[in-house]
């Protein structure tokens, strides 16, 4: 099963029912504590450590550490920042029996450092001496392992309170993600990020999730025994002129590497030439007005439309003459654009099946000021499919997506090497090649987003975007044997 996404008060709402449901604090703080000690010991060798311990939770999920660390014969000192002022980490406090010493302010160079000052539910910036320590700690690029997440990093959003939070190697966290641990901001400030299982019950409904096989992999479009092309869905792409056909060429051959059985390129009459000199088992037909291009779609069960299709009111035409076909639109880059200036006409042409993949210049243009007053693109993203009544695909780093009902999904297994020209348009070949063959969009999308980001890192430096479409084979194959 899909690994639920957490807000801060939902965690706190499980750490409370399970409390409810007989099972002490202490107890929940002990599996905690023990769980960052274990961290710690599966990563690093046995070496110095100072824990720095706040007043709350997070601070006896220190003093935890620091005992289990110690009977493991690691070197431990606590530095406490603050007396404990809650009854479970006063309780953790009594049970450490080792060094505590105040919080200083310069740090020795050669110690592990672990963050139990404040965890995922601080709502303030560090202040005093810890602000100073998180600057001291910066600049001196100190090994941090923070528990929960590091302190002064706003845990449903990842960014930082104020100007400054401590940054770490590694995070160990409880339960499930919190969104901190997702978004790019704080995926930058928590390092590696480790789920330690306390014990605690099943999430019950929830709709945020991490992007992983586990979402999609069920419904996975694998063809059967008695497949033939046309029973694995029909792929049109829309083409633009002469000049810019690339995208276009790009968005259809992922499509086809993605199962797609029979994928055409839709192409202006002036572009058919150089369209057909790169195409071999792309097919291609021409159109010449958007009552052209309906005809040549109407038999498709995914269009994609955008791609370097040019911007202005000839591809805006054409989106709505493809939105009378029936056919799932998969809308990017310039099909987008083409509506920025008549954004209800773009809503009008679409349908819970269809999927916007805007980058956030894009996403800009077509939800206006939404990034902006959103605490965070999750939230922009499922603002953007209710009033789109589409699926919304936000590319970045922690490629969000979002379902007009409210699912949403964070992709984990981003990489800077797809940050390359044409990289989007594959995405949206690999997006519409699993549409035409009947995968439900919002499952389309995560699945697509993964597989992408997947052959992008199976690639590494020097990825073009016509390497992506053959990396997918070895990706799906692993796909296959886990199936």
């Amino acid at each position: 099963m899909a690994r639920e996404i957490l807000t801060v008060a939902q965690m706190t709402a499980a750490d409370r029912a399970a409390v409810a449901d007989g099972t002490p604090i202490q107890v929940l703080m002990e599996r905690a504590g023990e769980a960052v000690a274990n961290a710690v010991r599966a990563r690093y060798g046995r070496q110095p450590v100072v824990i720095w311990c706040g007043p709350g939770d997070n601070g006896g999920d220190g003093y935890v550490a620091a005992r289990h660390l110690k009977r493991r014969g690691w070197p431990v000192v606590v530095e406490a920042a603050y007396s404990p002022t809650t009854e479970a980490a006063r309780w953790a406090a009594s049970r450490w029996k080792g060094e505590v010493r105040p919080l200083s302010s310069r740090p020795a160079p050669g110690h592990l450092y672990i963050d139990a000052l404040f965890g995922a539910g601080l709502s303030r910036p560090l202040e005093a001496e810890v602000a100073e320590l998180a600057r001291t700690a910066r600049a001196a690029a100190l090994r941090i392992v923070a528990v929960d997440t590091p302190s002064g990093v706003h845990g449903d959003t990842g960014r930082a309170f104020g100007d400054v939070a401590f940054h770490a190697e590694m995070t160990v966290t409880f339960h499930r993600r919190k969104l901190a641990h997702v978004l790019s901001e704080g995926r930058g400030a928590c390092g590696e990020v480790v789920v330690a299982d306390i014990g605690l019950g099943p999430v019950g409904a929830a709709d945020l999730f991490e992007n992983d096989p586990e979402l999609w992999l069920g419904r996975f479009p694998w063809p059967a025994f008695d497949a033939h092309k046309h029973s694995r869905g029909r792929l049109k792409v829309v083409s633009g002129e002469a000049w810019t056909t690339g995208a276009a060429r790009l968005a259809a051959r992922g499509g086809l590497r993605l199962g797609a059985g029979a994928v055409t390129v839709l192409s202006p009459p002036g572009a058919l030439a150089v369209n057909a000199a790169h195409l071999e088992a792309v097919m291609l037909a021409p159109f010449e007005s958007d009552a052209d291009l309906a005809i040549a779609a109407e038999d498709a069960d995914a269009v994609i439309i955008g791609p370097a299709a040019g911007v202005g009111e000839a591809t805006a035409r054409n989106l709505q003459a493809l939105a009378r076909t029936g056919a799932a639109l998969i809308v990017d880059a310039d099909a987008l654009t083409s509506f920025r200036h008549d954004l209800e006409a773009l809503f009008a042409c679409l349908d819970r099946d269809d999927v916007l993949t805007p980058h956030p210049g894009e996403f800009e243009r077509v939800f206006p000021g939404l990034l902006a007053k959103s605490p965070e693109r999750i939230t922009a993203a499922r603002e953007a499919a209710r009033r789109a009544g589409a699926v919304v695909l936000l590319k970045g780093p922690d490629t969000v997506v979002a379902a007009p009902d409210g699912r949403a999904s964070v992709l984990l297994n981003g990489t800077p090497w797809l940050a390359t020209a044409g990289s989007g348009d594959v995405l949206a070949g690999f997006i519409g090649g699993l549409i035409a063959q009947g995968m439900e969009s919002f499952e389309a999308a995560c699945a697509g987003a993964w597989i992408h980001a997947a052959c992008g890192a199976r690639h590494g430096p020097g990825l073009i975007a016509e390497d992506l479409p053959g990396l997918a084979p070895s990706v799906l194959t692993e796909l296959h044997a886990k199936r």
